[in-house]
């Protein structure tokens, strides 16, 4: 995705030095490939009315945060891309994982999401391409990821199922997009950038 120089063997980041040479905790040198998904919907009051926020009175915009094992950071439910995997199968693989525990999840369960996801997540729009500023990064390897925004209109799809952390978070919640929301590396710009798009 980004474009880089080698220099005496090793591939250089693309954004400059950080202070730390070689991987780091990172599997690869380079770019190493990961896949964020955005799970949206507007947030309801008790009466299923949008709720609108009391200051700007534009609608309120949640996201599927997990909380990472860790960093105890709130974040959006990505990862690796796996060797051979196509990135959009990496977002939703990864939704599963961290914000519905499908690795501890029956046959029964797996069945009654595969027939709510099948259309939703067929419906991304991706939100970002390239270099993500992480605290991983290294001088000689370095976090990409495409963003993916899948947004549930009417709160029927995600909106009414149990979210269950897992694999490597340890929470999961529903979270209000706000100017001063904190999160994980520069994943508040990634979900800045979809609020942005679906109040358009």
């Amino acid at each position: 995705m980004t474009n880089y120089t080698i220099s005496n063997g090793y591939p250089m980041n693309p954004i400059g030095r950080t202070g730390i040479c070689g991987r780091g905790v990172l599997g690869r040198w380079g770019p190493n490939h990961a896949a964020d998904p955005v799970v949206t919907q507007w947030k309801k009051q008790a009466d299923s009315e949008m709720a609108l926020d009391k200051i700007t009175k534009k609608p309120i915009l949640q996201f599927v945060a997990i909380k990472r094992g860790d960093t105890g950071e709130w974040a959006l439910p990505g990862g690796m891309v796996d060797p051979g995997e196509k990135v959009g199968v990496t977002a939703v693989r990864e939704f599963q994982e961290e914000a519905m525990n499908s690795l501890a999840a029956t046959e029964e369960e797996k069945s009654e999401w595969k027939q709510k996801f099948n259309n939703f997540f067929s419906g991304g729009v991706e939100v970002y391409s390239g270099y993500v500023d992480d605290p991983r990064n290294t001088d000689n390897a370095w976090m990409e990821t495409v963003a993916y925004n899948f947004h549930d209109h009417d709160g029927s799809t995600v909106g009414a199922l149990k979210l269950n952390a897992g694999d490597d978070a340890v929470g999961v919640r529903w979270v209000d997009i706000t100017p001063n929301i904190k999160l994980y590396a520069s994943h508040k710009d990634i979900v800045t950038e979809v609020y942005k798009r679906l109040l358009q």
